[in-house]
Parts: structure tokens; sequence; C-alpha cells
């Protein structure tokens, strides 16, 4: 019998697993995604938050808050189109699968200390 089978039958192995798996795809979609991504065309599109008359509107109606909560807003909107995506794909696989692997860590240490 291989040795691969026995490491599956461990809860630290099957969570090492998931991690790996995790890790793999979530790059491999993350690369993917890169490369089929559009090239951004906002060249000649209008963002009012480049424009000083909208920004001192927007201060004017709701104060500095309300600018910096408008420019995070639009920030986070960002995260999800084009190249920014394949970012947010890359850092999520990668914080999910380390989850799971300090998860196979702890209950490896936890099993010894049995």
């Amino acid at each position: 019998m291989s040795g691969r089978p026995r490491r599956l039958a461990t809860t630290s192995g099957r969570l090492r697993f998931v991690a790996a798996v995790i890790l793999i795809g979530g790059l491999a979609g993350a690369i993917w995604i890169y490369l089929s991504a559009a090239p951004p065309d906002d060249a000649l599109a209008y963002d009012p938050m480049q424009s000083k008359k909208y920004l001192h509107d927007l201060e004017l109606y709701g104060g500095k808050a309300n600018v910096l909560a408008t420019q995070l807003m639009d920030w986070f909107e960002s995260l999800w189109h084009g190249t920014r995506l394949a970012y947010t794909v890359a850092c999520a696989a990668v914080l999910l699968a380390g989850v799971f692997w300090f998860a196979a860590v702890a209950s490896e240490t936890m099993s010894a200390e049995e």
C-alpha cells in the first residue's frame, strides 16, 4: 500500500490536501482571468471623481467622510473587474489555503498532544 492513502486518512492530511487544491485551483483561475482580461478602455470614459467640482459638491453635501466613503466604494468596486480581479482571486486563494494549512498544523499538534 502506498503512503498517499495513509496521509489522507488523517484529518491534517486531508486539510493539507484541500489547501493544496485551493491554492492550485485559485492561482490557475487567477492566471486565466489575468490572461483573458480585456485591456482597460476607460481612457475616454468620464470619471466624476476626477472633477474638482464633483469632489467639492460631495464634500459640501456630506463632508470629508462622504468623499472618503465614495473613494473607498469606487476602489472596492474596481477589485471585481479586469486584472485587479485576478489579483483579488490570487490573494483570496492564498489566504484561504493558508487558513486550511494552519488548521492542518493545529490538528496535527492537537493529535500529537493526546
